[in-house]
């Protein structure tokens, strides 16, 4: 027995040691070093207020076939700096909102420009919103006031939604992948009238379904964020509704029930989804975008490192000479509804003594979560930027129009040498004053390199042919 006593605490010893070398199985459920938190709500308006984006529309909405939505998606890296992405059912975030919205969550929550993305999927079955496009719509005193109450309410739904989104923040991991999905058509280079008699389509696109999968530790899936570059333009009628994305959103949230899916809108600024018109057809390009998500979370995604980088900055973008008190009164005298609403207002702001800006401040911005680029730009985007960027930074880069600002088409230079509504006449739709001048494109893809060049984003190398 004195034997046994002796070399009893010799023997815990080895087995306590010998215990801190086996072979551990709870890395699986170990902290990834992620934490991430969601919320929604509800932004259908009470009331039927005017919808934005058609100017054919001659009156308020009438009902809805869907709720529209603001969500929010907070994450969290190891060393505790923060991002926030919110997606909204809107037709786009104007000026005045978006830097109200930011400025009350700097306030609230420390969070930078830099750390903050607003996008909107770009639906025109949302509400007009205070100071966006408002030449379009022949609106009186009492719509314009609702308007405005309804801004309002807006900006204080989005700061309570993510301090909400914040609040929620719960170790995570986090995956991508890339989809594809085929309904967008570039409307500049083939014609909606004639396109069930072609068997070829003309012009870019960007059939990319970029998807982040965010799941607890034990891998319940918690919120699905997914993109596609289109408009959201198969509605057009008096009904409240996310259009496509909205009912892709539905249907993702039908097949996992308890995550939150978020859409972001990409440079789908010169893509439609064709053909249109038809609920029908809205519901079902929601579902084949819903299956392209769904496959990608099915299949292996990769795995981000906990670690964020971001960077933010907003270029003067240039502007042609504006038009002259006389340029604006014959165009004025020969032009009807929102192009005469949109001259008499400029003449009347050049009466008063109003100087106009050669240039807008143009929001640009570059998140890395993991070894993840998101690239995202403000305005219209077309396809040809997240093509080009893609050459630079490889397939795989994320990229999002309609984001922190919407403020008018962002077309290339050979668009803005061909004209055309992407190329001119949407200016006066958005209300600035001239279309762009030619430096532009040079100028957003320099400034999106030297933003990811900041944070460390690594371009893919080049590979011998053969390779």
């Amino acid at each position: 027995m004195s034997e046994i006593r002796f070399l009893l605490p010799f023997v815990l010893t080895m087995l306590i040691c010998s215990a801190m070398y086996l072979p551990s199985h709870a890395g699986d459920k170990a902290p990834s070093g992620w934490k991430a938190g969601t919320a929604k709500v509800v932004i259908t308006p009470e009331k039927p207020i005017w919808m934005a984006g058609f100017a054919s529309r001659t009156h308020p909405a009438e009902g809805k076939l869907h709720d529209i939505w603001v969500k929010a998606l907070a994450l969290e890296d190891a060393s505790g700096k923060q991002v926030v992405l919110v997606t909204a059912d809107l037709l786009g975030f104007p000026k005045n909102i978006s830097d109200e919205i930011r400025e009350k969550l700097e306030e609230k929550h420390n969070l930078s420009k830099a750390q903050i993305i607003l996008n909107s999927s770009h639906t025109h079955s949302a509400p007009v919103l205070r100071d966006a496009l408002s030449d379009i719509y022949p609106l009186n005193d009492e719509a314009i006031q609702e308007i405005s109450d309804y801004s309002d309410w807006l900006v204080e739904q989005v700061v309570g939604l993510v301090g909400n989104a914040l609040q929620s923040l719960q170790p995570a991991e986090i995956h991508v992948g890339n989809g594809v999905a085929r309904f967008q058509v570039n409307r500049r280079n083939n014609n909606a009238a004639t396109l069930d008699r072609v068997s070829e389509l003309n012009g870019l696109s960007d059939y990319a379904v970029p998807v982040i999968k965010v799941t607890d530790l034990s891998g319940e899936v918690q919120a699905i964020a997914f993109g596609y570059a289109c408009h959201p333009t198969v509605l057009s009628g008096y009904d409240w509704s996310g259009d496509y994305p909205g009912f892709a959103q539905l249907e993702i949230e039908k097949l996992y029930p308890g995550a939150t899916a978020l859409f972001f809108q990409g440079g789908g600024a010169d893509q439609n989804p064709l053909p249109r018109h038809t609920v029908p057809l809205a519901q079902q390009y929601g579902k084949t975008l819903a299956a392209a998500v769904d496959r990608v979370l099915n299949e292996d995604m990769r795995k981000l490192e906990a670690d964020l980088q971001f960077a933010y900055s907003e270029i003067d973008l240039p502007l042609t000479t504006s038009p002259t008190i006389e340029q604006l009164s014959k165009f004025k005298d020969n032009s009807t509804n929102y192009q005469q609403r949109w001259a008499s207002r400029l003449l009347d702001e050049l009466k008063s003594g109003k100087t106009f800006s050669n240039s807008y401040p143009y929001p640009v911005q570059v998140w890395q979560l993991g070894d993840q680029p998101i690239m995202t730009l403000g305005g219209e985007l077309v396809v040809e930027y997240p093509v080009q960027l893609k050459k630079i930074f490889g397939p795989d880069i994320f990229v999002m129009g309609y984001t922190n600002d919407v403020m008018a088409y962002i077309p290339t230079t050979t668009i803005l040498r061909e004209g055309g509504y992407e190329g001119a006449t949407s200016q006066m739709v958005y209300g600035l004053q001239s279309t762009w001048d030619s430096p532009l494109e040079n100028m957003i893809i320099h400034e999106i390199v030297r933003l990811a060049e900041q944070i460390g984003v690594k371009k893919p190398e080049s590979k011998l042919i053969g390779d």
